[in-house]
C-alpha cells in the first residue's frame, strides 16, 4: 500500500503550488472578476506546462499521468484559478489524439489560445452551456459520430453575468464553422475518454477548493472570539467542520482511487469515475457552506474570500448538469451492465496502491482455509458481531493454528504480521461472518500485562490468553462516567500487607459473563488531578465479591454491570506503577488506530444488493430499479471512502508519517455512514427487511441494530470529532 506521491510528482506540485500561492491568489481572482480569466495567470501555467501535461510526448508534451493532471487541477482549486484548466487540458490531449491540428496545439500548449469541450451531442443539444466559453477561440464538440472543432467567432464569445464570475457562456454550436477531427468509432471512443477524463480532474479541483475552504474557516474559528472564547471551542462549530474534512479527504481519495481502478483495469473502474465527480460536488458543496456558516454574517460580506469559493464549487461542475446524474450514471454502470470499459482514458503512471501485498493474500487463504476445515454448518449459526458470537472451540483452534492474534509480535507468542497483512486478516474474518471482539480484547489485555505484567500475571493469566484458554473483559466504563474513562470512580485501597481492596461499579462490561479477568481501571489516589490518580488492575471475576448483572440491548448483544465489593487481589496483579494507569492503558490503544467499520459496511452492502435482486418490484427484479441502482451505489460510494480513510490511517502507522487525527476519521466517519446507510438500505428492501429470518433480510435487520452502538462505542462520534478538528484542522480544544 502507499499513498505516497513520486519525488517527481511532490516536486510538479510543489512547483504549481507556488505559481499559484502568488499569481491566483484571491486578491488576483477578485482582480480577474467578472470576466472570470486571468490572461497572465494562464500564460504563467502554460509557461510551467500546465497544458502540455497530459499531452503525449510525441506530440510534444509531457506525456504524464492522471495523477499528475488531478494534483495540478487540486491545487487549482485550492487557488479558485481563473479560467478552464480541467477543460483546456483534456482539450489539448484531444487535439494531439486526434491529430491534425498541431498549430492549434501548440497555441494551447503555450497559453495563446484556449479551446474547450462541449458535454452533450450537439445534435441532440445544438446550444449548450461551454466552461470557458466566453474566451476560447474554439470548442471539440461530438455531433453523432462526428468530432467536430468548433470556430467560436469572437462575436459569440460575450459571456455573460453568472453565479461565480466565471468564463461560462451559452454557445449555439451547431452555427459555428466546424472541422472535422474524426469521424470513426476510434474518434468517438478517445472523445468519451476526455468526459470521463474530465469528471477526474473537476473532482480533484473540487476537493482542492474544499479542503481550503475548511483550512479557512477553521483559521477564523481560532482567532474569532465570542462570549468570552474563540468559537472553534464550540462543538456547534468544530463538529461539523471535522465532518466534512472527512468527506473532503475522502473525495480526494476516490479520485486517486479511480486512477488506480483505471490503471489495474478493475471493473469497477467506470463506477468509481462517476462516484468520483459526483461525491466530490457534494462534499465540496456543503464544506463552502459550512465554511461560510463558520464566518456568520461577515461570511456574506464581499470583505471576505469565503465567499468566492462558496459560489466557484457550485459553478464549476454545475456547467456539466445535475451532479445527482453522475449518481445516476454510477448505479448503472455497478448494476446495470454499464461498464464503461471502452471509454475509460489511459492512466498513466500511478505511484499511488491500495493493493495490500502477497503476505494479505496468504493470510487470507490460510484464514479460508481454517474455516472450512474447522467450522461446521451449525456453528455458523450462531455467528454474531457481538461477544454473543464467542465460540470457546474455535477461539482455541484459532490459537492453535496462529491465527488467534495477528498483531501480536512473534516474541510474546503472536503472528507477528504488518500492517496490512492485519488488515486483510480481520477482512478475511468478516467475510466468514466470524467477528471477534473476545479475541481483540483478550490481545489488548496480553499486550499491557506482556509490557507491565510482573512474572506472576505473565505466568498465571498471559499464558492461558495466549493459549485460548481463557478470555478478557474491559472494565473502563462507569455508569456515571461513560466515555470519560478519567473520571473513574471504582476505588482500589492498598491494604497494609500490600494487597488491595476494590470497591465500586462497573458499566458496559461486555463479555464478563464469558471471561475469566476483566482488565480494571480504579481510583487510587484523589488528591492529584483525575487523569493522574488511576491504576491498572487484572481482578479475576471468579473471586470473592465480583457480581456480574446483564444489561440487554435492542441490538441482541449482551453487556453487564460488575459490581467489586471488597474484592482482594495480591500486588502483583497490578499492571504498572500506582497512579500511572493512563500511561499502562495508552499501550493498548496502538492496537485500535485506524480502525472503522468498512468490513460489516461491506457486507452490509452485498446483502442489500442480494436481497435487491430478489425483490421484484413493478414486475421486475429491484436491482434494475434505477432508484434502486442509486441507492446502492451511494452505498458504495460511503463504503470506499471508509476504506480509503482506513488504509490511510494504517498506512501512516505503518510507514510512521505524520498522523492528523486519521484514525479517529477513520472510526467516525465509518460509523457514521454504517448508521445512515443501514437506514436506507432497510427503507429500499422493505417490507421483507423488517424480518430477522436467516439470511441477508435478517442481517440487514441486525445491521440496523448494530450501527446504532456503533457510534457509541470505542469512543463516541462527538469526543473522534473534537480530536479530528483539533489535530486535522488545527482547532483550540473544545473539551474541557
Amino acid at each position: 500500500m502507499n499513498f505516497e506521491l513520486s519525488e517527481e510528482q511532490q516536486m510538479m506540485r510543489e512547483s504549481f503550488a507556488r505559481f499559484l500561492d502568488q499569481e491566483s491568489s484571491t486578491v488576483r481572482v477578485r482582480a480577474a472578476m467578472p470576466s472570470g480569466f486571468d490572461k497572465q495567470m494562464w500564460n504563467g501555467l502554460a509557461e510551467l506546462g500546465a497544458f502540455s501535461v497530459r499531452v503525449p510526448e510525441e506530440a510534444g508534451g509531457l506525456g504524464l499521468g492522471l495523477l499528475d493532471a488531478a494534483l495540478l487541477m487540486e491545487e487549482a482549486g485550492r487557488t479558485l484559478a481563473s479560467g478552464p484548466v480541467a477543460e483546456t487540458l483534456v482539450a489539448a490531449r484531444l487535439l494531439a489524439l486526434l491529430g491534425g491540428q498541431a498549430e492549434l496545439l501548440e497555441r494551447v500548449t503555450t497559453g495563446a489560445a484556449v479551446v474547450s469541450l462541449a458535454f452533450h451531442d450537439i445534435a441532440q443539444q445544438p446550444r449548450q452551456w461551454v466552461a470557458g466559453g466566453a474566451v476560447a477561440e474554439a470548442v471539440i464538440a461530438r455531433d453523432g459520430k462526428n468530432i467536430l472543432l468548433l470556430s467560436v467567432p469572437e462575436s459569440a464569445r460575450g459571456g455573460e453575468d453568472n453565479l461565480a464570475s466565471t468564463p461560462v457562456a451559452e454557445l449555439a454550436l451547431k452555427e459555428f464553422p466546424r472541422t472535422v477531427l474524426s469521424s470513426n468509432g476510434e474518434g468517438h471512443i478517445i472523445f468519451s475518454q476526455a468526459l470521463e477524463e474530465w469528471k477526474l480532474l473537476i473532482g480533484a479541483a473540487l476537493a482542492g477548493l474544499g479542503r481550503e475552504s475548511l483550512r479557512l474557516a477553521a483559521a477564523y474559528a481560532s482567532e474569532r472570539k465570542q462570549f468570552g472564547q474563540f468559537i472553534g471551542q464550540f462543538q456547534a462549530i468544530s463538529h461539523p467542520l471535522a465532518d466534512l474534512v472527512c468527506e473532503v479527504d475522502g473525495g480526494k481519495f476516490l479520485v486517486w482511487k479511480a486512477i488506480r481502478h483505471i490503471a489495474d483495469g478493475a471493473p469497477e473502474a467506470g463506477a468509481a469515475v462517476s462516484i468520483a465527480a459526483w461525491w466530490n460536488s457534494e462534499a465540496a458543496s456543503r464544506a463552502v457552506a459550512q465554511a461560510l456558516h463558520t464566518f456568520g454574517g461577515y461570511g456574506l460580506t464581499t470583505e471576505y474570500d469565503i465567499f468566492l469559493f462558496n459560489l466557484r464549487a457550485k459553478a464549476w461542475p454545475l456547467v456539466f448538469g445535475d451532479p445527482q446524474r453522475l449518481l445516476q450514471e454510477a448505479g448503472r454502470r455497478l448494476y446495470g451492465g454499464e461498464r464503461a470499459v471502452l471509454v475509460l482514458p489511459d492512466a498513466g503512471d500511478c505511484p499511488v496502491d491500495f493493493d495490500l501485498g502477497d503476505d494479505a493474500r496468504s493470510i487470507t487463504k490460510e484464514i479460508n482455509a481454517f474455516f472450512e476445515k474447522n467450522v461446521t454448518p451449525e456453528m455458523r449459526e450462531k455467528f454474531h458481531y457481538s461477544w454473543e458470537g464467542y465460540n470457546p472451540e474455535i477461539h482455541q483452534k484459532l490459537a492453535e493454528a496462529d491465527l488467534l492474534f495477528p498483531g501480536l509480535p512473534k516474541d510474546m507468542g503472536g503472528r507477528g504480521l504488518k500492517t496490512y497483512a492485519k488488515i486483510a486478516a480481520m477482512d478475511a474474518f468478516e467475510h466468514q461472518g466470524y467477528n471477534t471482539p473476545a479475541a481483540n480484547v483478550a490481545q489488548m489485555v496480553s499486550l499491557i500485562i506482556y509490557r507491565f505484567g510482573t512474572d506472576e500475571l505473565k505466568r498465571e493469566v498471559l499464558t492461558k490468553l495466549m493459549k485460548g484458554e481463557a478470555i478478557a473483559s474491559l472494565g473502563y466504563s462507569e455508569p456515571g462516567s461513560g466515555s470519560d474513562v478519567f473520571a473513574a470512580q471504582c476505588k482500589a485501597t492498598q491494604e497494609p500487607d500490600g494487597s488491595w481492596r476494590i470497591d465500586g461499579t462497573k458499566m458496559f462490561t461486555s463479555g464478563a459473563n464469558l471471561a475469566s479477568y476483566v482488565l480494571m481501571l480504579c481510583r487510587t489516589n484523589t488528591e492529584v488531578a483525575k487523569h493522574a490518580g488511576l491504576t491498572m488492575f487484572i481482578v479475576p471475576l471468579k473471586a470473592q465479591g465480583v457480581t456480574v448483572q446483564p444489561v440487554h440491548t435492542f441490538q441482541d448483544e449482551r453487556t453487564n454491570i460488575t459490581f467489586y465489593d471488597g474484592v482482594r487481589i495480591p500486588d502483583s496483579w497490578r499492571l504498572g506503577p500506582v497512579d500511572a494507569g493512563v500511561k499502562t492503558m495508552a499501550a493498548s490503544l496502538e492496537l485500535e488506530h485506524g480502525g472503522g467499520f468498512s468490513k460489516v459496511q461491506r457486507a452490509m452492502l452485498k446483502a442489500a444488493e442480494q436481497m435487491c435482486r430478489e425483490i421484484s418490484f413493478e414486475g421486475r427484479p429491484l436491482i434494475e430499479d434505477r432508484t434502486a441502482q442509486s441507492r446502492l451505489a451511494r452505498s458504495t460510494a460511503n463504503l470506499w471512502v471508509s476504506d480509503m480513510l482506513t488504509f490511510r490511517a494504517q498506512w501512516t502507522i505503518a510507514e510512521k508519517k505524520q498522523n492528523l487525527g486519521y484514525g479517529p476519521m477513520a472510526k467516525m466517519f465509518s460509523s457514521e455512514k454504517f448508521l445512515t446507510d443501514s437506514r436506507d438500505l432497510l427503507d429500499l428492501t422493505a417490507p421483507y427487511s423488517l424480518s430477522k429470518r436467516a439470511g441477508p433480510a435478517g442481517f440487514l435487520n441486525q445491521c440496523y441494530r448494530h450501527a446504532q452502538g456503533t457510534t457509541i462505542y470505542g469512543g463516541t462520534s462527538e469526543v473522534h470529532r473534537s480530536m479530528i478538528a483539533e489535530r486535522g484542522l488545527g482547532m483550540p480544544r473544545t473539551r474541557a
